[in-house]
C-alpha cells in the first residue's frame, strides 16, 4: 500500500495539470462554458476510489495469484516479452468485464459513475466506483495464468493499463490516422461515452480496439451523428457516493415492488435498464428519449460560490494527500478514521453543491468529526501537530468552513425565494 501511495503522489499532481489545460483551453482557445461543479465532482470522485483503496475495502473471491498456482501449464521467464503478453491479457480480460458491466443490470452498477458526466472531458477519467466491493472476474485472466506469468508482472501492469486510459478522454483530439485501427482513441471513446442509439455500448476496449472489431461492438464515430455524453437514466446530483448507489438502490426497489416473483430474480440478471412491467408503470423514473433535446443537470452559481467550493476541493485534495505521504506511520484504524473523514468531506461538499439543505447537517458531522479527530488524537491526517500553528489554523478551517456552509446557504434560499415570489 505505501508503494501504491508513492506511485498516487506522482500521478494525481500530473492528472489535475492536465485537467486543468483541457480546461484553460477550452476557455481561451474555444470560447466554451465550463461546467465547473461538474469537474469537481469528477475529481471527488476519483478521491474516494483512491481512498476506498487504501481502507482495503474490497475482497477477492478467487485471485490471480491462486488461479495462476494451480492452473498454470508451465511457467515463463519474467522478460519484456512476458509483460508485453500480460498486458495483453489483462487488456482482453478487461474487455470482457467492461461488456458484462454495460451489458447485465447488476454489474452495470459498478461502472454507472464512470458515464455519469454530462460533459467529456480528462475530469470524466477520473470518475470510478466505490461500489465494487467484490471483486470476482480474475478467471479472466486464464490466458496468463496458464502460461505462469508471475503475479508481480500482473501486479506490474495492473496500474500502467489503468493510468494508459486517462488520455483519451477529451474532445480536442480529432481522428489519428492509422493508430485508429490499433489502439483506442478519443475518436472511439467519445462514441463509448456517448447516449446516442447508433453509439450505446460500443467501443468496450480500454488500450486495443481490435477487441471491439473482433467481437462486433466496433463502432467509428460519424460526423452527421456528434456525440452526446452521460446515461440515459440521468444522476442529477454532483455527489459520487450517491451516484455509486443510485442504480442499485433502484434495483432493490424494483425487487422488492414488484408483484412476480420471476421478475425480482430478473431485475438482477436481466439486461442493463430492464425493469419489471408492474413497477415501470407505477413507479417511473426519469429517462431521456431524446438526446437532442434534454435540459442537463447544471446549478448555476455566483462566482464566490465557485471559488468556496474550489478552496474546499483543494482541502480535501491537500488532506489526501497527505494521507498518501504519511500511509506507513499512520496506524491500520487511523487510516479508517481518515478515509472516512475524507468520505464525510465529500458527501458535505458535494450535497452543497446540489443545494441540499441536508448539506448542513453533514457539515455540521464533519465539524463534529474533524474536532474529534483532533483533540483525541492530537494528529490531522499525518501531520505533525507541534509544528507551529499547525493546530491552530486546522481548527480555524473547521470554523470557517462551518460559517461560511451557512452564510451560501442562507444567501441560496434567498435566491430561492425571490424566484418563488416572481
Amino acid at each position: 500500500m505505501e508503494k501504491y501511495g508513492k506511485i498516487l503522489m506522482y500521478i494525481i499532481p500530473a492528472f489535475i495539470l492536465l485537467i486543468l489545460i483541457e480546461k484553460i483551453y477550452a476557455w481561451y482557445v474555444k470560447k466554451q462554458e465550463i461546467n465547473t461543479l461538474d469537474t469537481i465532482s469528477s475529481l471527488t470522485s476519483g478521491v474516494t476510489m483512491i481512498t476506498k483503496n487504501v481502507m482495503g475495502l474490497s475482497i477477492t473471491i478467487i485471485s490471480y495469484a491462486w488461479i495462476e498456482k494451480h492452473v498454470a501449464v508451465f511457467h515463463v521467464e519474467s522478460t519484456i516479452l512476458t509483460y508485453i503478453i500480460a498486458f495483453i491479457a489483462l487488456d482482453f480480460s478487461h474487455y470482457w468485464i467492461h461488456r458484462i458491466e454495460h451489458a447485465n443490470n447488476f454489474f452495470w452498477n459498478s461502472h454507472i459513475v464512470h458515464h455519469s458526466s454530462e460533459e467529456f472531458d480528462l475530469a470524466c477519467a477520473v470518475r470510478q466506483p466505490i461500489s465494487s466491493f467484490v471483486k470476482i472476474f480474475s478467471f479472466f485472466m486464464l490466458p496468463a495464468a496458464l502460461l505462469g506469468i508471475s503475479p508481480l508482472v500482473i501486479a506490474t501492469v495492473i496500474p500502467i493499463q489503468f493510468y494508459a486510459q486517462f488520455w483519451y478522454h477529451t474532445r480536442y483530439i480529432n481522428q489519428m490516422g492509422f493508430l485508429e485501427h490499433i489502439i483506442v482513441t478519443p475518436s472511439h471513446h467519445r462514441v463509448h461515452h456517448a447516449i446516442n442509439k447508433e453509439y450505446l455500448d460500443k467501443n468496450l476496449s480500454q488500450i486495443f480496439i481490435v477487441w471491439d472489431k473482433l467481437f462486433g461492438t466496433f463502432q467509428a464515430e460519424r460526423k452527421d451523428i456528434p456525440p452526446v455524453y452521460g446515461i440515459t437514466r440521468p444522476v442529477k446530483t454532483w455527489n459520487p457516493i450517491k451516484i455509486n448507489f443510485q442504480h442499485i438502490w433502484l434495483l432493490i426497489k424494483d425487487s422488492w415492488r414488484t408483484k412476480k416473483i420471476p421478475d425480482k430474480i430478473k431485475v438482477w440478471t436481466n439486461s442493463t435498464g430492464w425493469r419489471p412491467s408492474d413497477v415501470a408503470s407505477s413507479f417511473p423514473v426519469d429517462k431521456i428519449d431524446d438526446v437532442y433535446n434534454f435540459q442537463k443537470y447544471f446549478v448555476k452559481k455566483e462566482a464566490t460560490f465557485i471559488y468556496w467550493i474550489c478552496f474546499q476541493l483543494s482541502i480535501v485534495l491537500f488532506l489526501t494527500f497527505c494521507m498518501l505521504a504519511n500511509i506507513s506511520s499512520i496506524e491500520n484504524t487511523s487510516i479508517f478514521i481518515y478515509g472516512f473523514f475524507i468520505f464525510t468531506f465529500i458527501y458535505a461538499l458535494t450535497d452543497f453543491m446540489d443545494g441540499n439543505s441536508s448539506a448542513l447537517l453533514w457539515e455540521i458531522f464533519k465539524f463534529v468529526y474533524g474536532l474529534s479527530i483532533l483533540y483525541t488524537s492530537n494528529d490531522f491526517f499525518g501531520l505533525n501537530l507541534s509544528v507551529p500553528l499547525t493546530y491552530d489554523i486546522i481548527l480555524t478551517y473547521f470554523m470557517l468552513s462551518m460559517g461560511l456552509s451557512f452564510y451560501f446557504w442562507l444567501d441560496n434560499n434567498k435566491e430561492r425565494n425571490v424566484i418563488e415570489q416572481l
